[in-house]
């Protein structure tokens, strides 16, 4: 009797669920990284940023800063939280990411999550998005006119040391 009070509890025990949040991607055309399927995780640890990144340049990247915004029912920004990532992605590479964000969101049922990556760093240079924040506020105003632009810069801090020949 015992043996079966056991065995029913154990069919009727759930792993809990795990609230998942989609969030809306502003994409920016001349950064060499892509981010798609981007979601949301709410776990009893906190939150996790899952999403399938795909590098489309020649180099490597190392890492990227992005915006994850709240935006309310009146497409204002409530909440921006900005986060730098390290990551390997080789040229042409396409992997799923999982990044941990430790600031606690409050995330109401009618607001919305918009992500925008703003800078990507290679071993050779280092893509920024220009007035990033600017940009980010009219995409979610609904302002599609702003399009925004990409300075890249040579990195001259992550470039491995180049051989030099002295005759």
């Amino acid at each position: 009797m015992l043996l079966a009070l056991i065995l029913i509890a154990a069919a009727n025990w759930q792993t809990p669920v795990q609230q998942r949040v989609p969030i809306e991607v502003f994409q920016i055309n001349e950064l060499p990284i892509t981010i798609t399927e981007t979601e949301l995780v709410v776990t009893k640890d906190g939150y996790l940023l899952k999403g399938i990144l795909s590098n489309n340049s020649e180099f490597r990247a190392l890492g990227l800063k992005y915006s994850l915004t709240v935006v309310d029912t009146m497409n204002r920004a409530k909440t921006v939280v900005t986060r730098n990532e390290g990551l390997k992605l080789r040229q042409s590479q396409i992997k799923s990411a999982t990044f941990k964000i430790p600031i606690k969101l409050k995330i109401k049922p009618d607001e919305r999550l918009v992500l925008m990556l703003e800078q990507v760093v290679s071993i050779d240079y280092i893509w920024e998005v220009v007035k990033a924040k600017e940009s980010l506020e009219a995409y979610i105003a609904g302002d599609f006119s702003v399009v925004p632009r990409v300075l890249c810069l040579r990195n001259q801090v992550d470039t491995p040391p180049r051989k030099s020949v002295i005759y």
